[in-house]
């Protein structure tokens, strides 16, 4: 038989197994998270968040083509992108698994069988499709996420260390490295991920250039790997960039040359030096120290794509993240520094106490015609630090978690032992195995899970172990895991054919089995250790160990070669591999596909872009509109960038305005969207000048009008300063009470407010500040109040918290799915409002609902992702809130045609518990415009919904009843409204059986009601 041939044929045949059902299943618009962000920047070749995916970018913008004129399948086709990058994965996972086993049952010498053939050919089917159809693996596949092409760096480099070692005796073998090398390179463009293959590719290289390894040597080699891999991350990614700054800094302070001539002279070295190295080491017949230059060079030469992000920040794009337009800049960027540090081998308890600080060295930025000292960098020194820090993080949220978790008391501080107890009961347990499971053994449902019984745990379908995971019944399910399509039960046959294959491969080739599990550590274990997660994460992170998952399904696959060996024992090797391939087939990818298609298909879903379209059509023309988070900000850059949606609108994200770049940008033209009024000059805000300001009451009898207060925060008078204990004098803040005084016919000649709501003005809006001090995030919102005079309207996002008001609340009315700020007399609240009062605009939140808004198809869409029924909660309240207030203005009919459109729009079923947080509002407003039948329906159903998710949970264990103590109560709250409402409004049937359901609870649940 030709191996090659059939090798090549079925692995072929896997990519396009793989590939046919990504694009079948991917989403036909942009997806939450950083997707809309890498869509919009890979469109135009703009900067996304740090540490930068340039080469992804330049790979998405040639699938962008495909789309043609058609700017709404732009994100389709780069989604196509990450689909074949994820079928290519497949492709090379099989080459890897069948190169694995075929080294194992063909011995040289020996004549490849039919049987054997079949043996290995079944093993790659086998673990490549289940990796195919894997839960994290799938996801990252239909999205444009930098995951899919990390995961096919990683794939080809170890397929690459497998072809050397099958080829390593031949001339020019080592040309493999070399190509290593450059994958390498090109991945640090795309992802790190793919560095943690270094310490096993080290391994690979060691057993075969040494015929009779030892321990030692092993242990050596691993070692050596570690060090590579640190000489990449550290030396070549960041220190090479470093040493560039300080020459560049060098060559333009000292020598006053200009910016970036520093760089060039020592980008001109280390050439020179590579170069000469190179012919050096030819010369002398120095191998080793050729090949180690040649693999820099080459690992440097995929590492420029980074050129890139230097080229199109000196352009200014629109979206020009951190601006690394200058040596200090990069070495920021790529360092991350805008998200902080986080303790790794040594640091302090979350209860630790501050007692000094450390200065380190100066941080530069570039100024006028040199470069600037910003600040000195500091590190604060603790009273009681520990190895490996775990529970870390002071904020309160987090250390309630801590506590919880950890069973520790109110003033108890943490111990080592109780350290270790989170690494491994959480970060591990929690945040690792758990996401190992729901690949290999099955999944509870898509809900984010943060310890409670009935959000995203691993669910096998197997009762006594389920039940023991859970420590509730298994035979009453509730409906958020049996109603969610993420209610995957692979009952641990994909887990169990990898513990198979992985003792069948240690009992054969103990070598390479220590490289696979090598591969399996550092892309797991290594990952939870240096991530080193605080709680309360804002999404699932499986995606972080996808490489893990890589590794177990190749285990997966030699499960085949396993079973087939205890079947040649009573049938013949023939049929042994056949029968063997066939079975696992079906415990293995035919089984999660069956399971997880219906979780995965995201192909009639448009939530994200429809709700950024949403978004912005809440706002009036030419309008400043704050957003917040990732979700509320990239598919609204999306929406923009790409499908030019609104493009007056200026998205204005408070996470990136407390930074001097994102200021900058604010203050040009965008699009069609004017600069921001902004009046600082950049000297005002650069980093280290008013980072903080902080309060000082002065007592002031009146509140300050706004203009004066932002004079006093940004004045360089030193007379308006306040000295510090070191003599310095800083700005401060000397009132918490603002105000603006407003002129009617202003604001009424910018249609602001209409003629007919003159006597509605305010005659100043006073308002007290909600912080105690001023970074540049408020700084900058207090220059664009003070200043706009309202030229432009002013909105905030639905989903920005509140903190974030500035304290602005009772001058913010909803217009859909954003806030406008608008100077009226406060309106009284009716107290006895069900819902949360909030003020609306009702003509012009009744035009965007009823006639602008999009839904997203997500009443149809085959399965809504998290972020969406999050999202459904939003929409739900905004429904709601519009009907009341028409009822409230005495306009009926308008607000039954509101509530059926929401019956429209909406999806039937519940969720989740904070989907039904609003639904017994929308009965009592269906009762309230005489839809009864379909309030009744829509109060049986909710009832429904809690009663047997409370059912389930009053069979938990104690300790899961603990961490469902706010479903507890929500859901006993949403019961006793329900009663209720269907008692005010009559519903004598309906109201006795939500009574007995209400009694037949009190003896289920640990709390007393």
């Amino acid at each position: 038989m030709n191996y090659n041939k059939l090798n090549n044929l079925f692995g072929w045949l896997c990519f396009v197994i793989a590939s046919a059902t990504y694009i079948l299943t991917a989403e036909p618009t942009a997806s939450f998270w950083d997707c809309g962000e890498f869509i919009a920047a890979a469109y135009k070749l703009q900067i996304v968040h740090q540490p930068g995916a340039p080469l992804f970018l330049m790979l998405q913008k040639v699938f962008s083509l495909l789309a043609g004129s058609d700017q709404t399948r732009v994100a389709f086709w780069m989604n196509v992108g990450s689909a074949l990058s994820s079928g290519a994965t497949i492709l090379f996972l099989f080459w890897t698994i069948t190169a694995l086993v075929k080294k194992i049952v063909w011995k040289p010498g020996e004549q490849l069988s039919a049987a054997k053939v079949i043996t290995v050919i079944g093993s790659g089917l086998v673990g490549a499709l289940a990796y195919a159809y894997s839960d994290t693996f799938w996801f990252s596949a239909v999205e444009s996420e930098v995951y899919a092409m990390s995961s096919l760096c990683t794939a080809v480099v170890f397929w690459a260390i497998l072809k050397w070692d099958a080829h390593a005796d031949e001339p020019h073998a080592d040309k493999w490295i070399i190509f290593i090398a450059y994958i390498m390179g090109l991945s640090i463009g795309v992802h790190l991920l793919n560095l943690l293959a270094i310490p096993a590719i080290a391994l690979v290289y060691y057993f075969r250039r040494y015929k009779n390894p030892t321990a030692k040597g092993t242990l050596l080699s691993l070692f050596i790997g570690i060090v590579i891999l640190g000489i990449v991350q550290y030396g070549i990614i960041q220190y090479l960039v470093k040493w560039a700054a300080y020459f560049d800094l060098f060559f333009v302070n000292s020598i006053g040359l200009g910016f970036g001539s520093g760089v060039f002279v020592f980008a001109v070295l280390v050439i020179g030096g590579l170069t000469y190295g190179i012919i050096y080491s030819i010369r002398k017949g120095k191998y080793m120290l050729n090949m180690g230059l040649l693999c820099t060079a080459f690992i440097i030469l995929g590492y420029s794509s980074f050129a890139m992000i230097i080229i199109r920040a000196k352009a200014n794009p629109t979206l020009n993240n951190s601006d690394p337009d200058n040596a200090f800049a990069l070495l920021s960027y790529l360092n991350r520094e805008q998200y902080g540090d986080r303790p790794l081998l040594y640091g302090q308890y979350f209860d630790s106490k501050v007692t000094d600080y450390n200065q380190g060295g100066n941080i530069y930025r570039k100024g006028d015609k040199k470069y600037e000292i910003a600040g000195k960098k500091y590190d604060a020194v603790y009273d009681r630090n520990t190895l490996l820090p775990r529970m870390y993080s002071d904020d309160p949220q987090h250390v309630s978690f801590y506590r919880e978790w950890m069973r520790m008391s109110e003033n108890e501080s943490p111990s080592f032992a109780q350290n270790l107890g989170f690494l491994f009961s959480y970060q591990t347990g929690f945040m690792y195995a758990r996401y190992f499971f729901w690949n290999f053994a099955g999944r509870q449902n898509d809900d984010q899970g943060h310890g409670n019984n009935t959000s995203g745990n691993f669910i096998t379908g197997i009762k006594p172990l389920d039940a023991w995971h859970l420590g509730a019944s298994q035979d009453n399910l509730p409906p958020s895991i049996t109603e969610n399509e993420a209610y995957n039960r692979l009952y641990c046959l994909p887990f169990i054919l990898g513990l198979l294959g992985a003792v069948w491969h240690f009992s054969r080739s103990q070598k390479d089995a220590g490289v696979v599990g090598l591969l399996f550590f550092f892309t797991g274990m290594a990952i939870v250790l240096y991530l080193n997660q605080n709680p309360l994460q804002p999404r699932e992170r499986d995606y972080a160990y996808a490489g893990s998952f890589y590794a177990f399904a190749i285990w997966i696959g030699m499960g085949v070669a396993a079973i087939a060996d205890w079947l040649r024992k009573k049938i013949s090797p023939q049929s042994a591999g056949l029968i063997a391939t066939v079975v696992c087939l079906l415990a293995g990818p035919v089984l999660m596909a069956k399971e997880e298609w219906n979780d995965h298909d995201r192909s009639t879903k448009f939530t994200t872009r429809d709700f950024a379209i949403d978004y912005l059509e809440s706002c009036a023309p030419n309008a400043i509109l704050f957003t917040y988070g990732d979700n509320d900000t990239y598919p609204l850059w999306y929406a923009q960038e790409v499908e030019g949606v609104r493009p007056d609108v200026r998205i204005v994200n408070l996470s990136l305005l407390g930074t001097d770049w994102y200021i900058r940008q604010m203050k040009d033209k965008i699009n069609n969207s004017d600069p921001l009024p902004i009046t600082m000059n950049d000297s005002k805000y650069v980093q280290g000048v008013r980072d903080v300001i902080r309060y000082y009451d002065y007592n002031l009898a009146e509140p300050l009008e706004l203009k004066s207060l932002f004079e006093v925060l940004t004045s360089d008078d030193e007379n308006d300063k306040l000295p510090m204990q070191d003599g310095s004098r800083e700005n401060i803040l000397p009132t918490k009470n603002f105000k603006i005084t407003i002129n009617p016919d202003q604001v009424i000649s910018t249609k602001t407010v209409s003629q007919s709501m003159r006597d509605s003005i305010a005659p100043a809006m006073q308002w007290t500040y909600n912080k105690g001090y001023v970074t540049k995030t408020e700084l900058a919102m207090i220059d664009i109040l003070a200043h706009n005079d309202w030229k432009r309207p002013i909105y905030f996002a639905v989903t920005v918290p509140s903190s974030n008001y500035i304290g602005l609340e009772k001058y913010l009315y909803n217009e859909g799915f954003a806030y406008r700020l608008l100077p009226l007399k406060a309106a009284k609240q009716d107290s006895a409002a069900q819902d949360e009062p909030e003020r609306l605009n009702s003509e012009q939140m009744y035009n965007n609902m009823m006639t602008k808004f999009k839904w997203g198809n997500m009443k149809k869409a085959s399965y809504l992702d998290p972020e969406s029924t999050r999202m459904i909660a939003t929409v739900i309240k905004s429904f709601n809130s519009l009907a009341q207030k028409l009822l409230e203005e005495g306009k009926p009919e308008e607000a039954r045609k509101v509530m059926n459109k929401s019956l429209e729009v909406i999806p039937d079923r519940n969720y989740l518990f904070y989907f039904v947080l609003h639904r017994y509002y929308t009965a009592d407003l269906l009762y309230k415009v005489n839809e009864t039948a379909k309030a009744n329906t829509l109060v049986t159903q909710t009832a429904d919904f809690i009663n047997k998710e409370l059912t389930y949970i009053g069979e938990a264990s104690s300790g899961n009843q603990s961490f469902a103590m706010n479903d507890i109560q929500l859901g006993i709250s949403i019961l006793n409204e329900l009663i209720k409402i269907t008692e005010d409004n009559k519903q004598t049937a309906l109201n006795a059986n939500l009574k007995s359901k209400f009694t037949a609870l009190k003896s289920k649940l640990p709390i007393n009601f």
